[in-house]
């Protein structure tokens, strides 16, 4: 099974945090030179093991149940010391192995493997190759207002 690539505003979350709803952004720091999911390639860095320390937007997920005291838990600090599970096939420039949606991190508290990839950031977008594979009796039927001869012709004059 094929997996996405983790780039730049992917949403991670801790087994350990009190809100199991409770996500943070990722922030791609590590490098600014491979990109991914766009055509432009020039808006989704690529993370990579790299991306350590303080690299998620907020810093935390809220209360960690691995900090107890007597009022509740103690806020969340997260610092990233390691990534697991990688693609290992390829390094990029910074020395990195790409991060996979199936990839996880440490956390000084709460031990290997306890940050998760909620989602990976990426979005899908929608280009001219894309349309001229495009089944049109399908599309009519789920749009019947859409031209899609139309629509391929304005996607190809913006790439």
């Amino acid at each position: 099974m094929k997996k996405h690539i983790v780039v730049d505003g992917a949403a991670c979350k801790c087994k350990f945090s009190e809100d199991q709803d409770a996500t943070d952004v990722l922030v791609v720091k590590s490098q600014k030179k491979h990109f991914a999911n766009d055509k432009g390639a020039n808006k989704k860095l690529i993370s990579t093991t790299k991306d350590i320390n303080q690299t998620l937007k907020n810093g935390t997920f809220g209360k960690c149940t691995l900090q107890p005291t007597s009022s509740g838990n103690n806020p969340c600090m997260v610092t990233i010391p390691q990534w697991y599970d990688p693609y290992e096939k390829v390094t990029l420039s910074n020395q990195g192995k790409i991060l996979i949606e199936d990839s996880k991190a440490g956390c000084p508290i709460g031990g290997p493997k306890c940050i998760e990839i909620f989602k990976h950031g990426q979005i899908a977008e929608v280009g001219s190759q894309q349309m001229q594979k495009a089944d049109r009796d399908v599309l009519k039927q789920i749009n019947p207002l859409l031209n899609p001869d139309e629509l391929e012709e304005q996607l190809s004059d913006c790439y």
